[in-house]
């Protein structure tokens, strides 16, 4: 029993670690079709994200339980509605994504994924009115000084960042409330937004400006391509998330935006000032702090009065 359990964790860590590093590598992946406008690529993301999933779902035998759950959603209105918004901002995200990849923003996409798994909680306590711990809250506060520094140093706000966190935050709290399976939900995420994507990559096509067919095969084949490498890290990812504490899938979920950081810095030579050295110290030492607050040594160190503000709150 014990071997069997160690072997299923063993599983879900190399899983959920493939996510990461796949998602961590993926703007590579976008520059090699930086010939082609970030809403072109988007459409055929989303297009063959659909078509990959729908064979994947065939092969697998889960085209019935599929079905069967689209039967379910359907009779649900408000699940309607929230696989409706989850679409809508999933397609908000991956556009976002593209375009400041292909834009030279590597570095402040990763601080945007750096940053997401505060929004989540965030969003937790205002919709889900869930409580923060003493600690928890001070990684809230270095994660928002960092921020500012950032914003009050360059002169601008890192909309990037704060526009990808956000809509993946909020995406993730749709689909909590909504309870979707991983596969099933994207698969149906993708399915209503591919008609609006194939309308726009005709019009563009039979407007003479189409990428798909007209440039390189190597362009062509990587275009498909973006429907498998969106669709395996979500595979890999359930297949990590049903095996693992979230405890575990909370440091691995670092692995994704240190990567994207280093190939932005590194392979795309992306400036990374000592401004981006403070503000990126200070919201890791904010996600540190933030991992580690429910363990029992920063539980034994937090402030008397917080934890009686706590219980008179409970």
């Amino acid at each position: 029993m014990k071997n069997w359990q160690n072997n299923d964790q063993f599983i879900g860590i190399v899983s959920a670690t493939g996510a990461y590093v796949l998602w961590g590598f993926l703007p590579i992946y976008w520059k090699l079709v930086q010939i082609v406008s970030p809403q072109e690529i988007l459409a055929h993301r989303i297009v063959w994200s659909f078509v990959f999933l729908l064979v994947v779902l065939l092969v697998a035998g889960k085209m019935k339980s599929f079905v069967t759950e689209l039967r379910d959603i359907l009779a649900q209105p408000s699940k309607i509605i929230g696989v409706v918004l989850a679409s809508v901002f999933i397609t908000v995200n991956w556009f976002t994504y593209i375009w400041a990849v292909n834009h030279d923003h590597v570095v402040e996409s990763s601080l945007g994924y750096y940053i997401n798994p505060l929004v989540s909680v965030m969003l937790g306590i205002i919709v889900l009115k869930e409580k923060l711990s003493f600690w928890q809250v001070v990684s809230f506060i270095l994660a928002a000084i960092g921020v500012l520094y950032m914003t009050v140093n360059f002169g601008t706000v890192p909309w990037i960042a704060l526009i990808l966190a956000t809509s993946f935050g909020v995406y993730g709290l749709i689909k909590k409330m909504v309870h979707l399976g991983a596969i099933t939900g994207i698969t149906l995420e993708t399915m209503l937004i591919s008609p609006f994507m194939l309308t726009y990559l005709g019009f563009v096509h039979n407007s003479g400006g189409g990428a798909f067919g007209n440039v390189t095969p190597g362009i062509t084949g990587l275009l498909m391509g973006a429907g498998v490498i969106t669709a395996v890290p979500l595979i890999l990812f359930a297949a990590g998330a049903n095996r693992l504490p979230l405890t575990v899938i909370g440091f691995l979920q670092y692995i994704a935006p240190t990567l994207m950081l280093v190939i932005g810095v590194n392979l795309y030579h992306e400036p990374f000032t000592r401004v981006h050295l403070i503000s990126f110290s200070l919201i890791w030492t904010a996600l540190t702090i933030f991992s580690l607050a429910k363990t029992r040594i920063f539980v034994e160190h937090e402030p008397t009065v917080f934890k009686k503000i706590a219980v008179k709150k409970s």
